[in-house]
């Protein structure tokens, strides 16, 4: 009898399309997405405008930011002609890039940088009911990503984008406790703080 070759299971969405599969930091992939429905926020619309013989021509980009507050989240940038379009554009594009984050209950494990470009941002775990201290570009991440008490502060460029982006790179470079036993082989005792 011939083994037949297993073919990877993939989770399909209300529309019949393939669910996105979330990625975690260490690259293993998630297909659990269509139990928590994915929650997008619309963190800034762009407008840029072009001179043209018979006056202006506009055009529009919209950075997105979607997750399902539970560890799962994705950015994702778009342009076009009309704003719903960019937006329905930035969705797809966020769709395509989730991550899955570390965390620690309602906050995160452990005191972390994150960098993009100009920016950087520092993430500090804070005590429960202290909420999301953060501006609205790094809050869109860190509320739809899960994290409900954090303490943040941004320092250089202060522009959506590179926020957006800075405080994703920090929420990736979180492990959590197992992660990084099995990285150094050794036991690791977690703090508890509060």
């Amino acid at each position: 009898m011939a083994a037949e070759p297993v073919k990877p299971v993939r989770s399909k969405t209300s529309e019949g399309s393939v669910a996105p599969l979330a990625r975690t930091s260490n690259g293993v992939e998630l297909s659990d997405q269509e139990e928590r429905p994915l929650e997008d926020t619309v963190v800034k619309i762009f407008r840029c405008s072009k001179v043209v013989k018979g006056g202006r021509r506009f055009s529009f980009a919209a950075l997105v930011v979607i997750g399902d507050r539970e560890g799962t989240v994705g950015i994702g940038y778009g342009k076009a002609k009309e704003v719903p379009l960019a937006v329905e554009k930035a969705m797809k594009d966020a769709k395509k890039t989730l991550h899955k984050i570390a965390l620690v209950g309602r906050t995160i494990p452990y005191q972390v940088n994150g960098k993009y470009r100009a920016t950087k941002i520092t993430l500090v775990p804070a005590s429960p009911g202290t909420g999301v201290i953060a501006g609205s570009s790094a809050r869109a991440v860190l509320e739809l990503s899960g994290v409900q008490d954090v303490l943040t502060k941004v320092y250089g460029s202060c522009s959506a984008k590179n926020v957006v982006k800075a405080t994703l790179d920090g929420l990736l470079r979180l492990r959590s406790k197992e992660a990084v036993e099995s990285l150094r082989g050794v036991e690791v005792e977690a703090m508890k703080r509060w």
